[in-house]
């Protein structure tokens, strides 16, 4: 049996406004349906497609920002945020929603799926990916 390819998916946009956010987490739960080996990048205006208590009432959008919350339920256990782009932008892991999944190695503990990580490690991370889509 071959190895699955590990798929990086780069979410860069701001989550309403445009439909690259909206587009990005559909492509990321069809992967993730199909077993592929699926991780998140959130950096630039990204970081506030994770933002905890959107409300997008005024802007007469549907707010899609609860279904990062069940990725963790397919498999989806890897979301890397740039500490670079929260402190730009005045957040901080404080204000992202808590992100977590079951892991059925650790007798179902809840863990954390947000990994926060600096430029460096964003470098190395695209480096070790089979494919990395940006939106």
């Amino acid at each position: 049996m071959s190895e699955s390819k590990k798929f990086l998916y780069v979410n860069r946009k701001a989550p309403y406004g445009t439909v690259y956010a909206l587009e990005s987490l559909e492509v990321v739960l069809i992967g993730a349906a199909f077993e592929q080996d699926v991780q998140l990048l959130f950096v630039d205006d990204g970081v506030f497609q994770i933002v905890k208590g959107q409300d997008t009432k005024g802007i007469e959008m549907k707010n899609f920002s609860p279904t990062y919350s069940a990725l963790g339920d397919y498999e989806v256990t890897k979301m890397y945020v740039s500490k670079e782009s929260l402190e730009e932008r005045g957040l901080t892991v404080d204000d992202l929603m808590p992100l977590t999944y079951e892991d059925e190695d650790d007798d179902w503990a809840e863990k954390d799926s947000i990994i926060l990580v600096n430029k460096d490690e964003i470098a190395a991370l695209m480096e070790e990916q089979d494919v990395v889509l940006s939106f």
